[in-house]
């Protein structure tokens, strides 16, 4: 049997990534996954999920859609994601790349947000991530690939700019 302490450090990152892109701040992100862990342990059901951690995303994904609901509002992506690695210049450049990215998500539907950050940043397959979404598996693969296909175009148009 899995402890919770095993459970929380290796699936905490993931969740709290995918809770972060997905509301697009970081205090948020923090609230999600603690909620997330707290649910799935105290709130234990059978998994309908293939993995774990689709079922850890599914239930984030489900606290932040009730918490939209409760609240009406709208959030402020917080643009602060330091980087140490690399070199300042490339974590300008990095940090400008990200913020555009995140605009363009936010205006983005929900579930499209969702479908495309499941399959790019936690690399879910698509019949996994119509099981999260509740969707068709083509529904699924549409959904991910018009944020990318609009992305692409999004980001070659700023480029000629």
């Amino acid at each position: 049997m899995l402890k919770f302490n095993e459970l929380y450090e290796s699936y905490a990152p993931d969740v709290y990534r995918f809770a972060l892109w997905l509301s697009g701040s970081s205090y948020w992100a923090e609230d999600i996954t603690s909620e997330t862990f707290i649910r799935a342990w105290v709130h234990y059901r059978p998994i309908r999920t293939e993995t774990l951690k689709a079922y850890l995303f599914t239930i984030a994904r489900n606290y932040y859609l009730g918490q939209l609901r409760k609240e009406k509002r709208i959030v402020d992506l917080n643009e602060e994601y330091p980087d140490p690695a690399p070199e300042p210049d490339q974590v300008i450049d990095a940090q400008i790349e990200i913020r555009r990215v995140q605009r363009f998500l936010q205006t983005c539907s929900e579930i499209d947000r969702a479908a495309f950050i499941l399959r790019v940043q936690h690399e879910l397959p698509y019949a996994e991530i119509a099981r999260v979404l509740e969707i068709s598996l083509s529904a699924s693969k549409v959904k991910v690939h018009r944020v990318r296909k609009k992305l692409s175009t999004n980001m070659i148009e700023k480029e000629v700019c």
